[in-house]
């Protein structure tokens, strides 16, 4: 390591020969942290205006801030010149924000400032604009801490390291304790580890904030790991056996009785790791995942402990593509939390480790699109939903292809393309009826009323709206209900019933949001309503 450069807390930089550097100015740290922040490299005229706008001379204060970053870096810690300012670090440099958002949360809890602000206490005289970025890089990386330690602790649980685990799981739900989703994970864990006191005590005090904070009662996720119970192995007569429970595990799912399909799937995996068998311990925990994550809502945190599980036996046992499965719904769980960083990392991965599976890479592209697609990075979006929808084909998936087809249909109505968002939404929706996919009709049928709402077309676009609502009702799924009342609310609007609009978009917040794993664009996406 040539170079350390840590911004989270009070910020330092270490050079290889030890050497801590302190920078004589604040605006010395600001220049340094844009930089590295920075999507692109800024010109000198901008970093000027931003940071030295009232300097007498802007320019040549700005000469000395770069000055003093070089002198911070040393010798061979890298350069910084040019006009755009191009910051060129060593390869082997250590940058914990860079570490936070795109490193592995082994490497990231390492780091002595993780879950501390970014440029803690610093504040730059003068520099409005720069607050202005400043806070939004804070909040961003300070949800990036929190994800860190949630999938620190998760993964601390998937190997067995209990008590660290719980160290992980304090530290995120002290940074965001009104997540439902890092209260269930402690209260999970205390279970795990036999102290049912420490668990009921946290149960407690997570009811009384969300009362008081909130004013709601905690949700099923928080409620089942009050329910949880210590790891204990079962007896299995043979692999046959295990293999015949998950297949009845899984069969029961796809016929719709989810909650006693997953009770005989969680059996199964504790009946596998009895049984020793590599396959079947991966197999039965990758089955049981996606249940708990695509059909029985508001479990995914027990989801994800399965996943992290199955990802830590296959990695260990050299099976890559049960790895690469593993994290394509990783990845995907991340895409719902608005986590895209860390979705971004494990597709990526998913998609080097799935290259002999073609079902695999066709949702790991899937995922990765729609990715894109919620940060508005529509040009890469198009091209992967669209490369998704040729390896669908050849996987043999239908509803791979429908699930690719809706989300270009999204991109199209976004940009306020109506025919071409209905060609693409109107195909999804023939590939979903064909293979009979009904569970996931109301998401492409909601979207398509939006574009008869577009095109001005009020009557054609409530019939719509409604049948998906209805649907989405009947199916008992937040996000699809969340969907479709957004769109009802604005055909109240178009309609002149404003005051009924703004009920219908409250409501369908409430619905969206009404578990802990809810779809945090399509919230955005009412709020923007």
């Amino acid at each position: 390591m040539s170079l350390a450069i840590q911004l989270l807390g009070r910020p330092r930089v270490v050079q290889e020969s030890g050497d801590s550097y302190q920078f004589r100015s604040r605006k010395s740290w600001a220049l340094l942290a844009y930089l590295i922040l920075s999507e692109r490299p800024p010109t000198r005229s901008q970093l000027a205006s931003l940071l030295f706008a009232e300097a007498d001379d802007p320019a040549r204060a700005l000469r000395w801030s770069l000055s003093e970053v070089r002198r911070g870096l040393g010798d061979d810690g890298g350069t910084v010149d040019g006009d755009p300012v191009d910051l060129q670090l060593p390869a082997d440099a250590v940058v914990d924000v860079d570490v936070v958002v795109h490193g592995t949360w082994v490497a990231a809890v390492q780091l002595a400032g993780l879950g501390e602000q970014l440029l803690d206490g610093m504040t730059v005289r003068g520099g409005s604009a720069f607050e202005t970025w400043l806070l939004s890089q804070q909040r961003h990386l300070a949800a990036a801490s929190e994800a860190i330690l949630h999938e620190a602790a998760v993964g601390s649980m998937s190997h067995g390291a209990l008590d660290q685990a719980i160290g992980y799981a304090v530290r995120a739900a002290a940074l965001s304790p009104l997540d439902e989703n890092h209260q269930a994970l402690l209260i999970r864990l205390y279970r795990l580890t036999g102290d049912t006191v420490a668990a009921a005590s946290q149960y407690d005090r997570c009811v009384e904030t969300f009362a008081q904070e909130l004013g709601v009662e905690p949700g099923p996720a928080i409620e089942a790991a009050l329910r949880e119970t210590p790891y204990e192995f079962d007896e299995a007569d043979d692999d046959a056996a295990v293999e015949a429970i998950v297949e009845a595990g899984s069969a029961a799912v796809a016929a719709g009785a989810i909650a006693a399909g997953v009770h005989t799937l969680r059996t199964a995996t504790r009946l596998a790791d009895r049984a020793k068998s590599v396959e079947l311990r991966v197999s039965s925990r990758l089955v049981l995942a996606e249940a708990l994550i695509h059909s029985l809502r508001g479990l995914d945190e027990e989801g994800l402990a399965a996943l992290y599980e199955a990802d830590e036996i296959a990695a260990a046992h050299d099976v890559p593509a049960a790895v690469a499965q593993a994290r394509a719904e990783l990845g995907y769980v991340d895409f719902l939390r608005a986590r895209y960083d860390r979705a971004e990392l494990w597709l990526t991965e998913a998609l080097r480790l799935a290259e002999a599976s073609p079902s695999i890479v066709a949702k790991a592209t899937t995922y990765l699109g729609s990715v894109e697609s919620d940060r508005a990075n529509y040009p890469l979006a198009l091209s992967l939903l669209e490369d998704a929808i040729d390896l669908s084909r050849t996987a043999d998936e239908p509803r791979r292809g429908a699930y690719a087809q809706a989300m270009i249909g999204r991109i199209h109505l976004l940009r306020g393309n109506p025919d071409l968002a209905a060609q693409q939404l109107d195909a999804s929706i023939a590939l979903v009826e064909r293979d009979h996919w009904l569970a996931f009709l109301p998401w492409p049928q909601a979207m398509r009323g939006q574009v008869e709402l577009l095109r001005g077309n009020v009557a054609g676009a409530t019939e719509l709206l409604q049948q998906a609502f209805a649907r989405a009702c009947q199916l008992g799924d937040p996000c699809w209900e969340g969907m479709s009342a957004r769109g009802l609310a604005l055909v109240a609007e178009a309609s002149g019933d404003t005051d009924r609009a703004f009920e219908v978009l409250a409501d369908a917040r409430a619905r969206t949001n009404r578990l802990a794993d809810p779809y945090v664009w399509l919230d955005a996406y009412i709020l923007d309503a």
